[in-house]
């Protein structure tokens, strides 16, 4: 068995720049990061729990229907073991107005009851206010040019802000971990496009969340 990191990456309903996100993927040259559906994901049975951690790039609006495989992961299994946990950019906007994965997110408004809005290209002052936690190890403030969201702010307890921004077009606390269970859980606002997926300190971020979320740092 590989001695790399084990990392599923889901998708779904929700387009992206499927090659440049794969090159930020195959950068991460101490991880194997496995791009899957999310439906293939919770069917899997024999490989599902064996990945360190689990980065969502996805969107599914509605909660999952009630005895479908989804509702049972996430009412049951999720945050059962130490498996990480990586919302990244529209994965925050899954499940609106279900309470489950606000517990697990960390942020109760996600695109639910009017309090939903992006903006594509923005240039994006990125605060690091948290200079010591292992997710932002080794990266300054930065800019990078992405879409921002309006949505809740992530103000559930138990939530360590992380980064932050003054751009007006954006929740202001953009980056946070928290603790799932058993599972750690880093929560990003950030990453669109190729303007994202290219920055180094972006990178950067994604990368030490992997291993941090892995319970590798």
């Amino acid at each position: 068995m590989s001695k790399k990191i084990q990392v599923a990456v889901l998708v779904e309903n929700h387009e992206y720049d499927i090659v440049n996100f794969q090159k930020m993927l195959y950068s991460f040259i101490d991880c194997d990061c496995y791009v899957q559906p999310v439906d293939l994901f919770i069917r899997d049975e024999a490989n599902k729990n064996h990945y360190d951690t689990v980065l969502w790039y996805n969107i599914n609006w509605d909660p999952p229907e009630q005895d479908s495989h989804l509702r049972k992961y996430m009412e049951s299994e999720i945050g059962g073991t130490r498996q990480g946990i990586i919302l990244l950019h529209h994965a925050l906007l899954n499940f609106q107005k279900w309470a489950p994965y606000t517990e697990v997110s960390g942020v109760r408004l996600r695109g639910a009851d009017g309090l939903f809005k992006y903006t594509q290209n923005e240039t994006v002052n990125e605060h690091i206010l948290e200079t010591g936690h292992p997710v932002t190890s080794g990266v300054s403030d930065f800019t990078i040019v992405d879409e921002t969201y309006i949505i809740g702010e992530p103000e559930e307890p138990g939530n360590e802000i992380l980064i932050t921004t003054d751009n007006a077009a954006s929740i202001k606390n953009i980056a946070w971990t928290r603790q799932f269970k058993n599972s750690r859980v880093f929560c990003y606002a950030s990453g669109h496009d190729n303007n994202a997926y290219a920055n180094e300190s972006f990178r950067k971020i994604i990368h030490n969340a992997i291993m941090w979320t892995a319970n590798k740092s």
